[in-house]
């Protein structure tokens, strides 16, 4: 929030400077958008994952609708029906939405009538951060970082939506040919780290951004335990599938073992077995597996199947944050270009807690104690989907560093994989 109490030229200076990180966040959606040929832009081949137009389009809404209508007078919307086609699932705006699984569906309108769109909308941000009255700056900015960081969320979604996209080509054709890769390599051992527990504080506290979904910052009782230095591996998951991990039905959760049989899975998501030899579809198109590589895109279902198999279990999610704190934010993130998890370094203690895949958590999503959602539909964000969901941490190598925390709260429902979605082991100290 905005010290009111500021001077001016501090105020000036504030605004002048989340302005450039406006422009900055918007610049870079558009740069992940620029390797796309024009018949890329449309293509929505399962329900999840959206057409890369829809996602270029709806973050300009976000804007339009929740700071530019409320707060810039005589604003003039784009299209009248952008706040139909654009809206993702805000029952509150009053509007309604285009059924996500059409919006690739929808030919118009056209990829450069989005890009005329987002234009229209930087203009009018631009204006509104220079002008916006001083009793309604408070709000706005607290909104503008919401959507700043909402936009950075669909970054990351633009380019597993891509992968899941392009994997579904027979032809399995790269995003990025130019991508850097590294030759396959062998998996560091597996080291563990123990933690007291005890009484522990969880949650945001302060004046940096967070969502909601991680307030209000409360006490948790934590046993002592144990957690794995680094996140388990390709080549240590090729063991449980070589093991018949896939066909054990003693590992599975029931829900998770009707969905490897409804779903025929195998391994994880983008697999490819050739000739006795293991693949992977990656944003540069095919890769020989690298078996000392974090694994990722598997559910929560074939997580928990591996920690059973291997007589360990998941962390918490309060496990986790406890073992996170004072950690550096360091791994491999989407600045730093390689848009695929990278082996675990050498030396001592914790391993890619942030960064390079997200990390499936034991635990249920769930509000903390003395939760409440924020009025109106912004309370929509994160709130109503509490439910039938599981937590994840840490960020992913498709994330961007300055969007990550210890407190940050991912969520997905369980069957789901086609994020860069890993996991490490825990078990109880003993």
């Amino acid at each position: 929030m905005s010290d009111t109490s500021a001077s001016p030229d501090r105020i000036d200076a504030a605004r002048a400077a989340l302005a450039e990180q406006y422009l900055r966040v918007r610049r870079f959606s558009e740069q992940l958008c620029a390797p796309l040929a024009i018949e890329d832009y449309g293509l929505q081949t399962v329900v999840e994952a959206s057409p890369p137009k829809w996602h270029l389009a709806h973050v300009s809404w976000f804007y339009e609708t929740f700071l530019l209508r409320p707060f810039l007078p005589g604003y003039q919307v784009f299209h009248p029906r952008f706040e139909y086609l654009f809206n993702s699932y805000y029952e509150q705006t009053g509007t309604g939405f285009w059924p996500r699984h059409e919006r690739g569906l929808l030919a118009r309108p056209t990829v450069a009538e989005v890009y005329d769109y987002r234009r229209h909308v930087d203009a009018a941000m631009t204006h509104l951060i220079a002008e916006c009255p001083s009793a309604d700056w408070p709000t706005a900015e607290q909104r503008l970082r919401i959507g700043l960081n909402h936009e950075q969320q669909h970054q990351e979604l633009l380019l597993t939506d891509i992968k899941r996209h392009f994997a579904h080509n027979p032809l399995r054709p790269a995003y990025r040919a130019d991508l850097p890769t590294t030759p396959p390599s062998i998996p560091r051992p597996l080291r563990w780290l123990d933690f007291e527990g005890g009484l522990i504080e969880v949650g945001a506290a302060g004046e940096g951004f967070h969502y909601d979904n991680e307030t209000p910052r409360h006490r948790v009782f934590v046993a002592p335990f144990r957690l794995a230095d680094r996140p388990v591996t390709n080549g240590e998951f090729l063991e449980f599938i070589q093991d018949g991990g896939y066909q054990d039905t003693r590992l599975w959760l029931s829900d998770g073992w009707a969905t490897v049989k409804q779903q025929g899975w195998r391994a994880p998501l983008y697999w490819e077995e050739r000739d006795g030899d293991w693949y992977l579809m990656t944003l540069s198109g095919m890769r020989p597996l690298d078996p000392a590589e974090p694994v990722c895109h598997v559910s929560y279902y074939e997580a928990e199947a591996y920690a059973t198999w291997t007589g360990k279990r998941l962390p918490t999610e309060f496990e986790w944050e406890h073992a996170a704190q004072g950690q550096s934010i360091a791994g491999h993130f989407v600045e730093d270009g390689w848009l695929h998890p990278r082996p675990a370094p050498q030396g001592e203690g914790l391993k890619q807690l942030f960064g390079d895949v997200w990390e499936w958590t034991g635990s249920a999503y769930l509000p903390y104690p003395g939760y409440r959602a924020v009025p109106g539909a912004l309370g929509e964000y994160n709130g109503k989907f509490m439910c039938n969901q599981m937590v994840l941490r840490g960020g992913s190598c498709a994330t961007a560093r300055d969007h990550i925390r210890p407190t940050y709260r991912n969520f997905f429902y369980p069957h789901e994989r086609w994020q860069f979605m890993g996991f490490r082991l825990a078990e109880v100290a003993v």
